[in-house]
């Protein structure tokens, strides 16, 4: 990992209808129930569904030492009014570029909640001045990740072939599709 360039994302970031917030030990319970043990929320990630909530509590305790380290930045969402995490979403920086991930709890799918807050990270992103890219791959069969990218202004780029082990579907390097957005070219200053 190259540096952060001072990459310090605020821990709690709020949109119409969500507050994502940094994860905290006793999120494991609900992130357990809702996404890590469910194999179609699981499909496309690089890790298989949890088999126990230990597994899920390591997760937790991971993402507040990746943060400390200025590594992953990782936060639960969850309704504003509520405390329960439906899902995480995390930024991982490197230099210029800040590459997202994402998952969500099957039964709050297609309610928008992802878009609108990967949306909100997105922004946030382009807005610090050492960066200049924000970036995800999806594997080319996920087509509802692809639509929540799209959808937050990130454009298709390309193919990458035989980019990652997505052990729900296969044991070898599958093809992802990579998304971006970046932020506007200016002209060079003459003088």
């Amino acid at each position: 990992m190259t540096d952060s360039n001072g990459f310090s994302p605020p821990e709690e970031v709020r949109t119409a209808r969500l507050v994502l917030r940094r994860p905290r030990p006793e999120d494991a319970a609900a992130l357990f129930a809702e996404y890590a043990t469910d194999p179609e929320v699981c499909r496309y990630l690089t890790w298989t569904p949890h088999a126990s909530l230990q597994e899920t509590e390591a997760l937790v305790a991971r993402s507040g030492a990746l943060w400390e380290a200025k590594r992953t930045f990782r936060w639960v969402l969850t309704r504003r009014g509520e405390d329960r995490a439906l899902g995480m979403v995390e930024l991982r920086p490197d230099g210029h570029r800040v590459e997202l991930g994402y998952a969500l709890g099957r039964g709050y799918w297609n309610r928008g909640y992802m878009t609108e807050a990967v949306g909100a990270l997105v922004t946030w992103a382009l807005a610090q001045p050492g960066v200049y890219r924000v970036w995800a791959v999806v594997d080319v069969d996920n087509r509802a990740s692809a639509r929540v990218l799209e959808k937050v202004g990130m454009q298709f780029e390309g193919v990458l072939r035989r980019w990652s082990v997505h052990p729900n579907v296969s044991p070898v390097p599958r093809d992802c599709a990579c998304y971006s957005v970046v932020k506007p070219d200016r002209p060079a200053v003459v003088e």
